[in-house]
């Protein structure tokens, strides 16, 4: 990859081969669709991976209590994680479909909203509805792993804090926050690195549209080497990304 990013390398000229040294990376700096999709990059990794931590959170402080049907809740909440990035892309724009999407039918039901939007057409709509959808599949994984950190806290903490009158809220700042704060960081990092490596939710429900509305820096690179056969660029797009990470 790093060869590649020296050269101005068109996949249908294999033989065309130019060493260019750093001029690739010159045109990224200047490449207008580069801040684009480096700004949409940012707001892609915060917001889903902060709804993804914060939803899993709750929703391993829920699993962790005690109820007659927690063994079914805890293997339910796996099923987003469980399927293919394929098949939620393809769900999730169907559930937005203009015309039988059943987000737009409920929304229009209950009077939200007063006609039907076209969620995945629209530049200022688009990109957080699929953030939405990838918050879906990813809260589990949070949720999966800090129920498994909530496990290891000793009872007598909470029984001690207890006794001391400490509130539901104080406990979980002073004891549950601190004693999984490892796992949560562990958790953030990994899930940070694939988040903001991923494109195939977007390829598969807008393709980087509409215009440049949900273009990542993984989806740029991407489009321009397997839609515009430039391995060199895409190469270098691809070093500047893994540098950022």
């Amino acid at each position: 990859t790093i060869w590649l990013s020296l050269h101005d390398y068109l996949l249908y000229e294999p033989d065309a081969a130019t060493f260019v040294g750093l001029r690739n990376f010159s045109a990224i700096l200047q490449d207008e669709v580069f801040w684009i999709s480096l700004w949409h990059s940012v707001i892609w990794i915060v917001g889903v991976v902060g709804l993804q931590f914060l939803l899993g959170l709750v929703t391993a402080l829920l699993l962790n209590q005690s109820f007659w049907w927690r063994g079914a809740a805890r293997a339910l909440v796996v099923v987003p994680w469980a399927l293919p990035s394929v098949i939620i892309g393809l769900m999730w724009t169907w559930m937005y479909d203009f015309n039988v999407g059943v987000l737009n039918d409920i929304l229009v039901r209950i009077g939200i909203i007063e006609a039907p939007v076209a969620w995945l057409a629209r530049p200022d709509l688009a990109l957080a509805a699929i953030m939405a959808a990838l918050v879906w599949q990813g809260f589990p994984f949070f949720a999966i792993t800090i129920l498994a950190g909530l496990q290891t806290i000793p009872s007598e903490l909470y029984e001690a804090a207890e006794i001391d009158g400490a509130n539901r809220g104080q406990m979980l700042r002073h004891i549950t926050l601190p004693s999984i704060a490892d796992v949560i960081a562990t958790a953030l990092l990994l899930r940070t690195i694939w988040v903001a490596n991923s494109l195939d939710v977007i390829l598969v429900m807008t393709g980087g549209g509409p215009g440049y509305a949900t273009h990542t820096l993984p989806l740029y690179a991407f489009v321009r080497a397997y839609s515009s056969m430039e391995f060199g660029y895409a190469a270098a797009l691809a070093l500047i990304l893994t540098l950022l990470l």
